[in-house]
């Protein structure tokens, strides 16, 4: 119906890329002023590419649960990249408040990289395997999403699978980006 809908009104469907497709190269500067290239990480090992806003409530909902995904398997064959619509100053800030140690990059501010990746909402994450391939993508929280990358890392690395979210902790399974 949707499909319909758009040719009807001759608008181009969401271009989301979904699990399958080739990840587009990212190329852009850390927020502390290195600069990290997709294709360079990713000989190390599979990579989750998280997009996201500092101002987004459910981004500030999210990110901190992809901490805990970094803490629990981030090492050289595993790697989580914020990519941050904001500027450096913003997101190192953001990344103290919500006590995140995993690099965040820097879109420039028309969102090439963002529009690559065909984002219509953030927070958007993407699960690269190492040969480039998205294997999972979702947009806002998605707590089966998140269980799914823990369990793919651990997977990958031959770990027990950590969990995301502690016992007794109440977490909905889906927040709309």
């Amino acid at each position: 119906m949707l499909k319909k809908l758009l040719r009807a009104i001759k608008c181009k469907e969401p271009a989301m890329l979904a699990a399958g497709s080739q990840a587009p190269e990212i190329e852009l500067p850390d927020a502390n002023g290195g600069r990290v290239n997709l294709a360079k990480v990713l000989e190390s090992g599979p990579v989750l590419a998280a997009f996201y806003k500092v101002s987004c409530p459910v981004c500030q909902f999210t990110l901190p649960f992809v901490e805990r995904i970094h803490k629990a398997y981030g090492n050289d064959k595993i790697t989580i990249l914020g990519i941050s619509q904001d500027d450096a100053s913003d997101t190192r800030e953001f990344a103290k408040e919500y006590g995140l140690t995993f690099p965040s990059l820097i879109d420039a501010e028309d969102y090439p990289v963002s529009n690559a990746y065909g984002l219509t909402n953030v927070p958007t994450v993407f699960l690269i395997q190492q040969d480039g391939t998205i294997a999972a993508s979702f947009t806002g929280f998605d707590k089966q999403g998140l269980e799914g990358v823990s369990a793919s890392f651990a997977e990958h690395l031959g770990k027990p699978t950590a969990p995301v979210f502690k016992p007794g902790e109440t977490v909905p399974d889906h927040k709309p980006g």
